[in-house]
């Protein structure tokens, strides 16, 4: 500094003063401006006062000599001491060159900064809030001082501060929140902490309303709450809780939809806090928002689907997603599955634009704009509506929810349970929303029919419940044929012997609508045949699914839609099945389900008599197929008491060959004659008279087999059967017998018969082609 440079009005003796090192010099010196100042302002002499503050912050406080900057702090301080009330004339002169002294790298000197603001402020009061912002900034940084003495003298200026804005009425919010919005991203822990203490200061100031600004803030406040410090997690629990009051008394004026996307994002994220706390605010928002949320439905479910198969270990975050899972699930409803083009033209205009509002806001939570997951991704509930008359109707994104159901029920690392909500949200938009979810049918049948494969029953069990609602929706019926896996499984059917005229009766009959699959299947939908179809490729596909798992979903499937419908259809389709094999195998399936379930008790009892046209035709449908195996067509016809077909068909078994698996599945058919289902064929033992070709196909097979024990078995069972000398029979007998139903039905069993025959040769010829015997073709049956 220049000695011989004019400083007036401060005399030589201040400006030595000022540049001292000592402090007590300076301080002698601030006194001495502090009565100058005053003398100017009892003149009103403003020029003086001007070119006094003017000096001292251009020659002292912004002086390269660190001497100089510390006396032209304490000079401003003692200008404002001096200024009184009128110190808010000359704020912006004061605090600028102060502020600049809190970025000198003296660790001294910015705490002589924090000394002379202090004072500035506590002299000025409220006149300092338009400069607040600067005021904010400049101690944001300092809050992260690594001098201790500089940060305590920051927390107290920070103190005064905070005194100033909860008593004034006069904060300009609307100014702060952009910086506000700036700070709170610090990674900081000091600066961190000093933000949460100036939002928990504001939020307690009835005059400002931060819930507006909320949505500008909730993300950096989420970034705090997962800060290493157990103090500034604590505080931002705090504030968090607050805001949330604040929300639950005054939804009509939360924006919720702008804070939606933010929640989604921290309620993926891996620190258990901010999961468990995103996902209580989200519960809050769906059960307070309503269908406000309904936009963002896609990008929720991202998040919460994965949180339902945590373990004991994430108990509280699995609950709370729980009921957010739930009270969104009860937002849709039948209303949602109008058509666009039906909705009034004002509430299209003022749904949220599918680009803008959905795209933008569930793009990064969801993966993208289009809805798709990320791999990291209690009922009961009330729901409650914001109380507002103007908020617009919205609607609900039915092809983003789609799309991550498909996107989790695809992914195999996903757990049993979100797995099961997964197919319960199918089902419940198939039931509410049926005509717009069979726009997805096509897409989200493969996958379906994919997690029949689960390990889990009870995922099985709800998959099999979406699969049935889709083949027996009224929404699923088509005017045109539905697509099936190949054009012969569309137009072939087989042809039942039935008169014309009761057929066509039949299949005109309501129950059979939508038979442009297969006119002799009856079928729920235009969905269901090609259902039947899927279901058997898989089963054909992947054995061990059929040989672990088939029997029990094609019993819950006769619970969940008709049991006659389900096997009618598959006999039609085995019919043209080309994997003979396969097809004998999936027969005896079948065939076991329908003599042992408990299910198809009522199936059985319509086939026992064959006394309606109905069940005959079934019969015949059935029939036709079993033959792919002689021995479940045996006991097809014991079901049905067709005992000479029966007692015909055991005839022909001699020009059959011979197998180990032939003689097991008679040894079965044995133990099964012995189960309850056979009960009433048992009795009819006792009359022999009118049952001579039950007994004649029990004796049949009997010779077949060998000597084991269902030999022993079956041996026992007809030596109990009365006068056996009655069993010889009589051509010439004027009655038929009760068994003989040949002539007192529409079917024609010699028909059936040469139909058995045919496809037994082509079995034979299979295996021979398979084993390459070609020596032994003159075993064939011949026609």
């Amino acid at each position: 500094m220049n000695p011989e440079k004019d400083f007036a009005p401060l005399t030589p003796n201040i400006v030595r003063a000022l540049n001292d090192k000592l402090y007590e010099k300076r301080k002698v010196a601030a006194l001495e401006i502090e009565k100058l100042v005053r003398e100017f302002v009892a003149q009103n002499n403003t020029v003086q006062i001007k070119h006094v503050i003017q000096t001292l912050s251009q020659e002292f406080a912004l002086s390269q000599h660190p001497h100089s900057r510390k006396g032209g702090l304490i000079g401003l301080a003692a200008c404002s001491i001096a200024l009184g009330k009128d110190s808010g004339l000359y704020l912006k002169e004061l605090i600028e060159p102060v502020l600049t002294c809190f970025n000198d790298a003296d660790s001294r000197l910015r705490y002589y900064a924090c000394e002379a603001l202090y004072n500035i402020v506590k002299v000025a009061r409220g006149a300092v809030l338009p400069h607040f912002n600067v005021l904010f900034d400049g101690l944001s940084k300092l809050a992260a001082d690594p001098d201790p003495n500089v940060k305590s003298g920051s927390e107290l200026l920070d103190r005064l501060l905070k005194d100033i804005v909860t008593e004034s009425n006069k904060f300009d919010l609307v100014g702060f929140i952009p910086l506000l919005r700036e700070r709170i991203y610090s990674n900081n822990q000091y600066a961190r902490q000093f933000i949460i203490s100036w939002i928990l200061v504001l939020e307690s100031v009835p005059d400002i309303n931060l819930l507006d600004y909320l949505p500008e803030i909730l993300d950096g406040l989420f970034q705090i709450l997962g800060d290493n410090g157990k103090e500034i997690r604590k505080m931002c629990e705090v504030v968090l809780g607050e805001f949330l009051k604040e929300i639950k008394k005054n939804p009509s004026s939360v924006k919720f939809a702008e804070m939606a996307n933010i929640l989604v994002i921290h309620c993926q994220t891996t620190d258990d806090l901010i999961q468990l706390t995103a996902m209580c605010w989200m519960r809050e928002f769906i059960q307070l928002a309503g269908r406000v949320m309904l936009p963002y439905s896609s990008g929720i479910l991202t998040a919460v689907l994965p949180c339902l198969a945590y373990d004991d270990r994430k108990k509280s975050i699995k609950e709370v997603a729980n009921v957010c899972n739930q009270s969104l699930m009860k937002l849709v409803t039948p209303e949602d599955d109008e058509p666009d083009e039906l909705k009034p033209a004002l509430q299209r205009q003022t749904e949220p634009n599918s680009e803008d509002s959905v795209a933008k806001q569930e793009g990064t939570a969801s993966g993208g704009p289009d809805g798709s997951c990320d791999s990291s991704f209690g009922s009961g509930i009330s729901v409650f509506t914001l109380v507002s008359t103007d908020r617009a109707p919205v609607t609900l994104n039915l092809d983003g929810i789609v799309q991550v159901l498909n996107c989790h029920l695809s992914d195999v690392a996903i757990g049993m349970m979100s797995r099961i909500a997964v197919l319960k949200w199918l089902y419940h938009l198939y039931i509410k929303t049926p005509r717009k979810m069979f726009r997805h049918t096509d897409s989200l049948l493969p996958i379906l029919l994919q997690t029949l494969s689960d390990e889990s029953d009870e995922v099985v069990l709800k998959d099999l419940e979406v699969l049935a609602e889709i083949a027996s929706s009224p929404a699923g019926q088509t005017d045109e044929p539905s697509p099936a896996d190949g054009p012969d499984l569309r137009v072939g059917h087989s042809e039942l012997q039935v008169p014309t005229p009761s057929r066509a009766s039949l299949l005109n009959t309501p129950s059979t609508k939508g038979l442009e699959c297969s006119p002799s299947t009856p079928t729920m939908n235009s969905y269901f045949y090609k259902f039947m179809i899927n279901l058997l490729q898989r089963f054909s596909s992947e054995r061990k699914l059929l040989e672990v798992r088939g029997p029990f979903i094609i019993r819950q499937l006769c619970l969940l839609l008709n049991a006659e419908n389900i096997f009618h259809s598959m006999a039609d389709i085995l019919l043209r099945e080309e994997d003979l094999k396969f097809a004998s195998t999936m027969v005896h399936t079948l065939n076991t389900i329908l003599l042992t379930s408990t299910e198809l008790f009522q199936l059985r009892n319509q086939l026992k008599d064959l006394k309606t046209l109905e069940s005959q035709n079934l019969f015949c449908c059935l029939y036709r197929s079993w033959c792919h195996n002689p021995v479940t067509t045996v006991s097809l016809c014991f079901l049905t008491q067709n005992y000479r077909h029966a007692y015909d068909l055991i005839q022909k078994f001699g020009d059959l060959e011979v197998t180990v698996d032939f003689l097991t599945e008679v040894d079965k058919l044995v133990q099964l004659i012995e189960c309850p289902i056979f009960t009433y064929l048992r009795l009819q033992l006792l009359d022999v008279k009118n049952n001579p070709y039950l007994i004649k196909a029990l004796y049949g097979l009997l010779m077949l087999l060998p000597q084991s024990s269902a030999f022993q078995l079956l041996s026992h069972r007809l030596q109990c059967v009365p006068n056996p000398e009655l069993l010889q029979t009589e051509d010439s007998l004027k009655a038929t017998p009760k068994s003989q139903k040949g002539d007192s039905t529409s079917i024609d069993y010699e028909e059936l018969l040469q139909h058995f025959e045919k496809v037994q040769n082509q079995h034979l010829e299979v295996r021979h082609q398979r084993s390459g015997r070609g020596d032994h073709l003159d075993r064939r049956v011949v026609l």
